[in-house]
């Protein structure tokens, strides 16, 4: 060992962030487990390593004693005032035993600890980049494919998409570029695992935010998602700036920004709606693109009661439900949709009855 160790380690230190004096106190523990286990030695020791010159020098510390009972552990104190006549029972002596051909040992352990440091400096470096990343959005490129996971490739890290958060209707191909969503990040003995998803509610939120400049300054604040990936989506938002439309803000001129959040999925139709704390106007929004007589609302058991046209029936349940589902899922309510004649027939709705607001989009759209 030389001072080109020291020199390597200051270079290290700077380049890579790691502290010279804890790779040095690493080597040292390294080294006492090195010279047990290469000179059979059980005795207590101490490695040092001189801070200026790289040079290695081994200790054995013995306890004073009055009888030996172990010689590797113990020394005379006669013995020990042949080496300094200040020594007293109970003291601890350092003899040095550092063997003839212990550097070539100490350069192989050195090289072993350093290596080890430095993956796991990079590994650190690596979370910490991306633990701040969790639960936003990256683009990757798909490396390679399996049956459990695809891998993506974010620059310093492969990233994994597990099946079942790829979208239904995609099919990727390695070199592909995909958005992709962090889900979580994990320490692990390997270094740091990334989980990610294209199917996650969050990716349809971060890509409005990137679209959308009115939601990234705040101006517009999103909701609530509801999703069913690859099919269609829902997203309620809002603004409390009176002059801003929320929704018009979010389609975009000529739909354009919408559209662009709709190729990027595939052609996953979004429905964009408008928020509400009034869970009547609220769930009415919910259930476009159908229009809605009337909603009466249970707050005990959070569920509503929505009135429909008859012929507007199918569409405000959706294909296999699908659009009731996502309005629940979007609102927090329960949601069971009748239509007009059977209210009626149930004598739980009358024009007479209906709630003002539906009343005057009633009027709005007969003139």
């Amino acid at each position: 060992m030389s001072s080109e160790l020291m020199d390597a380690l200051t270079v290290l230190e700077k380049e890579k962030g790691i502290g010279k004096e804890v790779i040095i106190e690493a080597i040292e523990a390294a080294l006492i487990s090195a010279y047990k286990r290469n000179f059979n030695q059980a005795q207590n020791v101490r490695v040092d390593i001189n801070r200026v010159t790289g040079s290695i020098r081994v200790f054995a510390r013995k306890e004073i004693v009055e009888e030996v009972e172990d010689p590797r552990l113990q020394i005379s104190l006669d013995e020990a005032k042949g080496i300094n006549p200040n020594y007293e029972i109970g003291d601890t002596v350092e003899i040095e035993v550092t063997p003839r051909d212990f550097g070539r040992i100490a350069a192989q352990t050195a090289k072993q600890v350093v290596t080890q440091r430095v993956r796991e400096a990079e590994r650190g470096v690596i979370y910490a980049e991306f633990i701040d990343r969790e639960e936003d959005i990256m683009t990757g490129i798909v490396q390679r494919i399996d049956s459990k996971f695809i891998y993506v490739s974010l620059g310093k890290i492969e990233a994994l998409l597990p099946v079942s958060e790829q979208m239904p209707n995609e099919t990727y191909q390695p070199h592909d570029r995909i958005k992709v969503y962090i889900t979580k990040v994990e320490k692990t003995t390997k270094g740091p695992q990334i989980y990610v998803s294209r199917t996650h509610p969050g990716l349809l939120k971060r890509l409005f935010e990137i679209e959308v400049p009115e939601i990234y300054d705040g101006t517009v604040e999103i909701k609530s998602v509801a999703r069913e990936a690859g099919d269609r989506s829902k997203i309620s938002v809002y603004s409390e700036n009176p002059e801003v439309d929320p929704v018009g803000s979010c389609v975009g001129p000529k739909g354009q920004r919408v559209q662009t959040i709709v190729n990027e999925l595939k052609g996953e139709k979004i429905d964009i709606v408008r928020w509400s704390k009034d869970p009547v106007e609220f769930v009415a929004n919910a259930l476009s693109p159908s229009k809605v007589l009337d909603v009466i609302v249970d707050e005990e058991e959070k569920a509503t009661t929505v009135i429909v046209p008859d012929y507007q029936l199918s569409l405000a349940i959706g294909k296999r439900g699908q659009n009731a589902r996502l309005a629940a899922k979007l609102t927090g309510w329960k949601i069971d949709i009748k239509s007009e004649s059977d209210a009626r027939a149930m004598g739980i709705y009358s024009p007479e009855t209906s709630s003002k607001i539906f009343l005057e989009e009633q009027e709005e759209q007969d003139e």
